[in-house]
């Protein structure tokens, strides 16, 4: 019964994982394809891709080099230990590229909030622009540099060997079998350490994303309330951001949520219970598949767009001359950046 659980759970990753690593792939050459990859808008969703695709590539590698037989092996021990390691400086870095992701979008609907509605210039337009490369940078080299000491004094105490190897290579490992010797005091802290970097970095993120996306709904709530002209194809592209801001946040909230709370049973020790073992599948079903819920929200929102937009050319068609020449009036009284950014509206659409 045991191996029989352990084999389904490792099918489990090994297909949640593939399916994550196709859904960002598609995403990551989406984008090169279209060339947004550099843009202001696209650059936050690449790089979020990218780090999904690593994630996802690094999990399968787990789930390949799973082998029970080998549990004694001190090679695949330093293995397993090293590739979760590397599993968190990807997954801790995906959680401060969704931050910089749903940042952006708030940044987005604020400017165009600002720009139909209040009449005034994106001046925050340049300093976005700053602050979310000075973001990437820092959301990608800040775990790098926390997992320092797990790389370097983990290798060096050998504290691979308090690892245990039998199920240490599948998804997000912590379970630890402390031994009597010298070294269990460092391994015992590096333990520690690492859970600790992985809740810090979870809540802070949690605590970012839930303030922005308060903030995005209000924002969207003044778009809906406001009596100022808004464009149809403008429109459209308002209605998808406040998606996606929507939409990303909770996938981060349903994909790592599991996670979180099975780390908080394992450090009270509740390992043996009901819910322990229902988290256990739900973190396998949902810590894996993030690259492929994001690439699902993408495709949709962008589908619902199109739709959008072609809704509004066909009743542009259908109007008649006396609410054509209406919505000419209107379109005439915005100023003339108001102007520019309705016409650019539909050729940036792709490079959110």
């Amino acid at each position: 019964m045991h191996l029989l659980l352990s084999l389904r759970y490792l099918l489990n990753q090994a297909t949640l994982c593939s399916h994550s690593v196709i859904g960002s792939s598609s995403l990551i050459g989406y984008a090169m394809l279209q060339n947004t990859a550099r843009s202001p808008q696209g650059r936050p969703l690449f790089y979020l891709s990218l780090l999904d695709l690593f994630l996802g590539m690094s999990w399968l590698f787990g789930a390949l080099l799973y082998n029970e037989e080998a549990a004694t092996s001190a090679s695949q021990e330093a293995a397993c230990y090293n590739l979760q390691a590397t599993g968190e400086i990807f997954y801790v870095a995906s959680f401060l590229y969704t931050v910089n992701y749903t940042w952006h979008l708030y940044i987005d609907l604020k400017m165009k909030y600002n720009q139909n509605l209040q009449n005034r210039p994106p001046q925050i337009l340049s300093y976005a622009n700053y602050f979310g490369r000075t973001a990437i940078f820092l959301s990608g080299s800040v775990p790098l540099l926390l997992m320092v000491p797990v790389f370097g004094l983990g290798n060096y105490y050998e504290c691979y060997q308090n690892f245990t190897a039998e199920h240490g290579c599948l998804l997000m490992h912590t379970e630890v079998k402390f031994i009597m010797g010298p070294h269990q005091h460092p391994c015992g802290v590096m333990f520690s350490y690492g859970i600790g970097v992985f809740f810090i970095s979870f809540l802070a993120s949690f605590i970012a994303i839930l303030v922005l996306l308060l903030q995005a709904r209000g924002l969207y709530k003044r778009f809906l309330n406001s009596t100022g002209y808004v464009g149809d194809q403008e429109w459209a592209m308002i209605k998808m951001v406040e998606q996606r801001v929507f939409l990303y946040p909770m996938i981060f909230f349903c994909c790592w949520g599991p996670a979180f709370i099975l780390g908080i049973f394992r450090l009270t020790s509740l390992e043996h219970t009901r819910p322990y073992m229902g988290f256990c599948v739900l973190e396998a079903l949902t810590a894996s598949s993030q690259g492929l819920l994001n690439c699902a929200v993408y495709c949709w929102t962008q589908h619902t767009f199109r739709c959008l937009k072609r809704r509004a050319c066909q009743d542009g068609e259908t109007q008649t001359p006396l609410l054509r020449s209406q919505k000419r009036f209107y379109e005439s009284t915005l100023p003339a950046a108001g102007r520019q950014v309705e016409a650019k509206s539909a050729a940036g659409s792709t490079a959110l």
